[in-house]
């Protein structure tokens, strides 16, 4: 397949085309989370005709999210992609690609435009397929496997694409991509109950699994997009890739050396492309990141059964659903367009902080909410800044590792979303089934995004006192050593001599010390 054509930039265009790839991000967050958010509506529905607990249910949901969170890492574009025949020439340059091992299948070989629409395929199919389940191990496969790893091969590379296109406006355009999920949660929340209570939730999926197929659509938006500092990083060919094809089997002679070689090189490549795993701040943000999924999924698979649990009707618990995914975008705007300010620009990372706090706060709130007035206040603060911290994601990555890592450290980041939305649902429907009531999964989970909180604000605050210190130290030991590119202390020859002339000078002067 030959690789598509890529315009040069010297910078992010912040704009023109740039517009449309937000626009198709946009339409991937509402085929991939709102669906998937969308999946909770089917839980008293599975939960009763399968005739299984709380826990085994929540494992349909769970895998979902693991599933796409656990391959985004794996099929994350690589910023500088190579077709197949550049790669079939130079075997040694293709270590040198920004890539992860198993990102390059996608990214590389088949680009992001037809990665997208592979996992549309993929997502579809998937649904479809749980349309005929018999078992909830027939929805693990299908729509927990197979639908989850479609939407991991649409959902990283959009978002990674809109990091490609935008620099100075990137936090509005991750708003506007990412509240996606939040109009697609307003939309489909009533349609999916609509459906269900009109078709069953056979017909329901199965109607699902079509518009799915809308990210084929979404993925011929992308153009691909290559920039100055991409496009300088390119590998040169070399003797290897002028070779003449007959001469090439003679190149098999040294083919151990040459295979000794590549694989050292695919070991530095990633060496050098995941060396922010080794940042102390990376560890601190990534830790706080497992706490806060954490306490980020549950809710979305137990609002519905909490709600009618306390004697609120299907429709109206499904409104809660509409009603989170409408604030929800207001967050994602709104944040994203008061941290471009000027004002806020450098608290981006107080900000995210105080979101995540806060729906922490809502979480401990909730189990006295047993009414559907009530429930309601409930959905909007907690969905407004779930959006706020979902658009500033991406930005606070981007300031802990720097605009060059991005790609691979947002891959991380949403990988390590995948172990927390695996087991936070079933451990929830665990003490559900335990307690007989919702209150201690609430609890916990609130304590979970509250502690992720606290944790990058006890380290942010270590790092400024370290770094006033270290500045309070240079004032105090005067003019700085001049120091050579090693690290060492430069030494001044000329002034050594002076130095021991003013020895030789002093020496004989009695009464004089230095």
């Amino acid at each position: 397949m030959a690789a598509p054509k890529r315009t040069l930039y010297i910078s992010p265009p912040d704009g023109g085309w740039g517009w449309m790839i937000v626009a198709g991000c946009f339409l991937v967050t509402i085929c991939t989370r709102a669906v998937t958010r969308c999946i909770s509506i089917f839980f008293v529905e599975f939960q009763t005709y399968f005739a299984q607990d709380y826990a085994q249910t929540a494992w349909i949901h769970s895998i979902v999210d693991c599933v796409t969170m656990l391959c985004v890492l794996s099929f994350l574009p690589s910023s500088i992609p190579l077709s197949p025949i550049e790669k079939a020439r130079n075997l040694i340059s293709i270590t040198d690609k920004k890539s992860s091992p198993l990102g390059s299948v996608i990214s590389n070989h088949l680009s992001c435009q037809v990665g997208i629409m592979l996992g549309g395929l993929l997502a579809s199919t998937g649904l479809i397929l749980s349309s005929f389940a018999t078992s909830l191990k027939h929805l693990y496969l299908t729509l927990g496997v197979l639908t989850g790893l479609g939407f991991a091969l649409c959902y990283s590379p959009a978002i990674a694409m809109v990091g490609k296109y935008f620099n100075k406006r990137r936090a509005l355009a991750y708003g506007i991509a990412t509240s996606g999920s939040g109009i697609g949660t307003f939309i489909l929340a009533p349609v999916v109950q609509l459906l269900i209570e009109q078709f069953s939730w056979r017909g329901a999926l199965l109607i699902l699994g079509g518009f799915v197929l809308n990210l084929c659509v979404c993925g011929a938006l992308m153009r691909p997009i290559t920039l100055k500092e991409d496009h300088k990083n390119l590998p040169k060919q070399d003797s290897v890739s002028k070779t003449p094809k007959e001469n090439l089997p003679s190149l098999s002679l040294c083919s151990p050396l040459l295979k000794e070689c590549t694989q050292s090189c695919l070991c530095c490549s990633l060496q050098q492309e995941y060396h922010f795993l080794l940042i102390a701040d990376f560890v601190v943000f990534a830790t706080s990141i497992l706490f806060m999924a954490y306490g980020c999924s549950p809710l979305f698979v137990y609002l519905v059964p909490y709600a009618l649990s306390v004697g609120v009707s299907h429709q109206q618990a499904a409104f809660l659903m509409s009603i989170l995914g409408v604030i929800n975008i207001v967050g994602n705007v709104t944040f994203g367009w008061l941290t471009d300010r000027r004002c806020l620009k450098n608290s981006r990372y107080v900000c995210y902080l105080f979101a995540v706090g806060l729906d922490g706060l809502c979480y401990l709130f909730l189990p006295m909410l047993q009414s559907f007035p009530l429930l309601v206040p409930f959905s909007c603060t907690f969905g407004y800044f779930d959006g706020a911290y979902v658009t500033l994601i991406p930005v606070v990555t981007a300031e802990v590792v720097g605009t060059t890592s991005l790609s691979s450290a947002l891959g991380v980041v949403y990988f390590l979303h995948a172990v927390p939305y695996l087991v936070s649902p079933p451990i929830a429907g665990w003490l559900v089934d335990t307690t007989g009531s919702y209150t201690a999964a609430f609890l916990l989970c609130g304590f979970s995004m509250i502690f992720s909180s606290i944790l990058l604000s006890f380290a942010r605050l270590l790092k400024k006192m370290k770094t006033s210190q270290v500045q309070s130290l240079d004032e105090d030991a005067g003019p700085k050593l001049q120091l050579w590119p090693n690290g060492t202390v430069a030494y001044s020859v000329a002034g050594e001599l002076d130095h021991k002339d003013e020895d030789i000078m002093t020496s004989g002067v009695p009464g004089y010390h230095t």
